[in-house]
């Protein structure tokens, strides 16, 4: 779909070209981009402001078909996501148009104080994470993603970015993907069928893919987890997705949360808070996403995916508050609250992970709490760790993707907040103030001396409306966020 072109405007045929603007400097060198910058700002309409646009159909002295051009504000205030939301504007508006292909006159070096490989990565990034379309479940499909995107370049950088080009899309694939699976309704993702479909799509990578069944999970003592899925028929399943290079000398672990519906258990949500509790699986999304890219790029160093999947439901067999149980550790955890149930399956999957791999790191997804939703918005995920570097990475991957992550931290007094007369630990906190934290300090009890980092992702792994390159529904936060750090971690 991605391409790096050298093109001639004048003389070459371009059914759509894309011209990005600013407003206060030129942009572009090219003589016929530059003629067609100067005829739209005659136009009353448009001035290159942000959120600006207009198109030209058929120019003057070209073989253009249309010229459409996006606003981006002034200069200085540009930033990769400036870039990367364009081009996912784009997209959608040659989607919404029922074009097959687009051309991005992309702006010049000289004029930006960007370096090209990053420009060149955020509107490749934007274009592939605009061109989804989630309509699997609607008898007639009017709208067809666009088959071709060209980056106008030089030779010079044809030849430096074309590798580029196909390591975004296969990071966009992977993100895309995971939004699929959120956004997939219940019915069709239910833990059994969820763990095959993982694997159906994961294994002909090159990943090592394993199911294991509620037996073996018995079997190995998954207590908690066990607990979490018995009030539902559909059994709870364990999955693991393992790249193993030769030579690997750093073993990371990534362990999601996979509740593929979430009701709350005996203690039900309300009815505004089921309507989308199919998206409580974006932790194993993300990290299933994840592990398929990782196959393709083939970094020089393991990374093992694990997956708990379960279904939260209320029924005459489903734990009960004030019931107490034997995690995979041996731990004792008396339920407080049944809607506290991910940390549940995080610990015993944390816990065998750590066993099973001995990584050198580790890190969690989970849509885990609304408190941190409460606290950071529904746009920037929550990060914890006890580890300055392994949270740093993140924050700056976080920072690089636009996957916006913010620290919080994990005070050691707030563990009283988890302390039972009964158990071990409750796994509900005390007090009704924190709750991200203390569900963090939950976690932390079952990692041991293992670097480890969790990353609550209630907020951002759904959107009710689309933005310029997602769609509503499941976004696939963590994706590229994730291919990022392990990128730098092989450095």
């Amino acid at each position: 779909m991605l391409e790096i072109k050298t093109i001639n405007l004048k003389r070459s045929s371009v059914d759509t070209l894309v011209v990005p603007v600013c407003e206060d400097q030129d942009v572009h060198t090219d003589p016929t981009v530059k003629s067609l910058v100067d005829a739209a700002k005659k136009l009353e309409e448009f001035s290159g402001k942000k959120g600006d646009t207009v198109t030209l159909f058929g120019p003057a002295d070209s073989r253009i078909g249309r010229a459409v051009f996006f606003g981006l504000g002034k200069v200085d205030g540009l930033t990769a996501e400036s870039f990367r939301a364009m081009a996912g504007k784009a997209v959608k508006r040659c989607i919404g148009s029922c074009l097959s292909a687009m051309t991005i006159a992309t702006p010049a070096v000289s004029a930006l104080s960007l370096d090209a490989e990053t420009i060149f990565k955020a509107l490749m990034e934007g274009a592939c994470l605009g061109n989804h379309i989630f309509d699997r479940y609607k008898k007639e499909n009017e709208k067809k993603p666009l088959k071709r995107v060209v980056l106008t370049g030089t030779a010079a950088q044809k030849k430096a970015y074309t590798d580029l080009a196909k390591k975004v899309a296969i990071v966009c694939d992977g993100a895309i993907m995971a939004r699929e699976w959120v956004t997939t309704p219940s019915n069709d993702k239910r833990p059994e069928v969820f763990a095959e479909t993982i694997k159906a799509v994961t294994e002909p990578a090159g990943l090592k893919v394993r199911v294991m069944d509620e037996r073996w999970l018995e079997k190995q003592k998954f207590g908690a987890m066990l607990a979490v899925g018995q009030g539902s028929t559909a059994k709870p399943r364990l999955v693991t997705a393992d790249y193993h290079p030769k030579g690997a000398k750093k073993t990371l672990v990534l362990v999601g949360k996979g509740v593929t519906f979430d009701s709350g258990g005996i203690n039900l949500k309300p009815a505004s808070g089921l309507e989308t509790m199919k998206m409580d699986m974006s932790g194993a999304a993300t990290v299933a996403g994840t592990m398929l890219a990782v196959a393709r790029l083939k970094p020089e160093i393991r990374v093992v995916g694990v997956m708990p999947l379960v279904e939260n439901m209320p029924s005459g067999a489903a734990i009960r508050p004030g019931d107490i149980v034997r995690s995979y550790t041996g731990k004792m955890i008396e339920i407080g609250n049944t809607d506290a149930e991910g940390r549940l399956i995080l610990v015993d999957a944390m816990a065998w992970a750590i066993d099973q791999y001995q990584p050198d790191s580790l890190i969690d997804l989970a849509t885990l709490t609304g408190a941190c939703v409460i606290a950071l918005g529904e746009k920037i995920a929550g990060v914890f760790s006890r580890d300055a570097q392994l949270a740093e990475s993140i924050l700056t991957s976080g920072a690089a993707t636009h996957e916006r992550c913010w620290q919080l931290p994990l005070p050691d007094d707030y563990k009283d907040l988890l302390k039972n007369e009964f158990a071990d630990l409750n796994n509900m906190s005390s007090s009704r103030y924190g709750g991200a934290i203390t569900a963090a300090l939950f976690l932390s009890e079952f990692v041991g001396d293992t670097p480890w980092a969790h990353i609550d992702i209630a907020g951002p792994a759904w959107i009710k409306k689309g933005t310029d390159y997602c769609g509503a529904g499941g976004t696939g936060f963590g994706v590229r966020l994730l291919c990022d750090l392990i990128g730098k971690m092989t450095r």
